[in-house]
């Protein structure tokens, strides 16, 4: 039987990151639950950190599939967000052609010419401005992802986020959600279409 090269592949590969301190593995972890719990999916997540708390590098791969998942490894990532310029430059090469390529604008300044679909959001200067808190720019990058590549959806990732954050941080994470979504939807030019 000759393979239709028309279908997508079900397998997403995700991958987030930046370094330590970032909340990276947690965005990880909500990303997959979002998937699995509330999307119907299969996903599986996997995470790897150097021995610094903080500063330094961090990664969280999150993987999202129709079907069964054999390898719960990113291999070569359908979307890679970088919270960092080091975590561009050590992790753009393993991006897929086409692939999404979300990056912080303010965080990171060098993006070489590629075979990628590139979104600069400045996710830091967003959690600051529009929530109040850096620390959410995790949360803020996770309903950009929805938007752009929708790999799971939003109300997915805010019922995932109230299951896995404490309620006093509910009103905080559902903002920060909506404006990563308003942003991602900005950075393709789909504002105007979803209203």
């Amino acid at each position: 039987m000759i393979p239709n090269r028309n279908t997508k592949p079900s397998r997403k590969e995700i991958r987030l990151a930046g370094t330590g301190g970032q909340g990276l593995v947690l965005a990880g972890l909500i990303l997959a639950e979002a998937a699995a719990v509330f999307d119907g999916k299969n996903a599986v997540q996997t995470q790897s950190y150097g021995p610094e708390a903080r500063g330094g590098s961090s990664k969280s791969d999150v993987v999202i599939s129709k079907k069964v998942i054999h390898f719960p490894k990113c291999e070569n990532p359908d979307v890679l967000l970088c919270l960092s310029q080091k975590a561009l430059d050590d992790n753009l090469c393993f991006l897929k052609e086409n692939g999404f390529l979300l990056a912080d604008a303010d965080l990171v300044n060098e993006i070489p010419d590629g075979p990628w679909r590139v979104h600069k959001i400045p996710f830091t200067k967003i959690a600051r401005e529009a929530i109040g808190k850096v620390v959410v720019a995790n949360i803020v990058s996770l309903g950009a992802i929805s938007a752009i590549t929708k790999v799971v959806s939003l109300d997915a990732l805010k019922e995932a986020t109230k299951k896995r954050l404490p309620a006093k941080v509910e009103e905080m994470n559902m903002k920060a959600l909506d404006e990563g979504y308003k942003a991602g939807l900005e950075a393709v030019g789909e504002a105007e279409e979803e209203e």
